[in-house]
Formats: C-alpha cells, sequence, structure tokens
C-alpha cells in the first residue's frame, strides 16, 4: 500500500491569494524539488500515512476546503489520494511551485513558481513571491486569469505596492496568517 509523507496536518484560516480568510485543513507535505530561501518547511521530517490515514485525519475537522501544500505537494499528491479526499467531500486547493503537472481532481490551483523549467498544466492563480524579479516576464510563460504579488517575508512592502498601484492586474497578497499570530 502506498505511503505519502506527510509534514503536518492541521486546520486554520488560509493566510493567502484569493481564499485568504477561508476556514481550511492544510495538508503540508515533507519534501521538495527546490531550495528557496525563504521557505519555512521542513522538508526532511513527517510520518508517513496511507490515502485513508490523510483523508481520515482531515476529516476530523468541520471544514472542507482543504489545501496541499508543501514542499512541492504534487510531488506526492496524486489521483489516488485526491479520491479519498473527493469522496469525504473536500474542495481541494494546492500550492504548488509550478514544476510539475496537476491531476484533473484538484479544484484550484495557486502557482507560487520559482525557478524554471515549470511543467505545470493549469493555473487558476498566479501567486509571486516579490522580489524585484520580472513579474511579466514570469505571468506571460505562466498564463493565469487572476495574478496576485506577495511581498517576501514582509520585508518589500512598499516595493511591492508600488509595483501594483503601477501594473494594476497584480492584486496584492499578504501573509495574513503571520500578521495574526496564528497557523
Amino acid at each position: 500500500m502506498k505511503k505519502y509523507k506527510v509534514n503536518e496536518i492541521f486546520y486554520s484560516l488560509q493566510g493567502e491569494g484569493f481564499y485568504t480568510g477561508t476556514p481550511a485543513v492544510f495538508l503540508r507535505f515533507s519534501g521538495c524539488n527546490r531550495k528557496c530561501g525563504f521557505c519555512d518547511t521542513d522538508h526532511f521530517s513527517g510520518r508517513e500515512m496511507t490515502a485513508g490515514e490523510i483523508a481520515d485525519a482531515v476529516a476530523e475537522f468541520p471544514g472542507r476546503h482543504l489545501v496541499a501544500t508543501g514542499g512541492e505537494p504534487l510531488l506526492q499528491l496524486d489521483s489516488d489520494l485526491l479520491r479519498e479526499l473527493k469522496a469525504r467531500g473536500f474542495y481541494v486547493q494546492i500550492e504548488t511551485n509550478g514544476s510539475l503537472p496537476v491531476p484533473p481532481e484538484v479544484d484550484w490551483v495557486t502557482c507560487s513558481p520559482k525557478d524554471a523549467p515549470w511543467g505545470i498544466n493549469r493555473i487558476d492563480e498566479l501567486k509571486i513571491v516579490y522580489q524585484g524579479q520580472d513579474v511579466e516576464e514570469i505571468a506571460a510563460l505562466l498564463p493565469a486569469p487572476r495574478h496576485f504579488l506577495q511581498p517576501c517575508s514582509g520585508a518589500n512592502i512598499p516595493e511591492t505596492i508600488d509595483y501594483i498601484l503601477h501594473h494594476p492586474k497584480w492584486r496584492l497578497s499578504l501573509q495574513t496568517h503571520k500578521l495574526i499570530d496564528i497557523r
């Protein structure tokens, strides 16, 4: 029986992007194929769980919005696990770095691209951690109907706001969970 390495499961409010403020169960996978200096996840710790064990664990919470994140969730998240989650009534959002294709059972794709190459086949919202890079070039390569810029760890909020004011297709995404001190 297949096992998935899970870093943690918890219940909170989605703190970023389109679904900010939505009660959500967070399923954080261990492991990543990128090495971002600002990442807040321990990619090595975790426990091995089956799809049924994961689905049972997340179903203990009252919300039915699930955010699969990591690390990179698409290194592990597959149709078998997604079918188990769907059977328990979950709407599944993923937060991915855009390096891998998305299974068809995923309801919402938040792509926060880091480095090319990108293999993603679908994006519902593009959320870029802004560090002064050419976000228009990234947006042209990764088309999406919604565009969010997020200051890097809150350090460059004025520059991010200024960019958005001059490029109004972008919206501001703050890490509200950190601002209000929740998980």
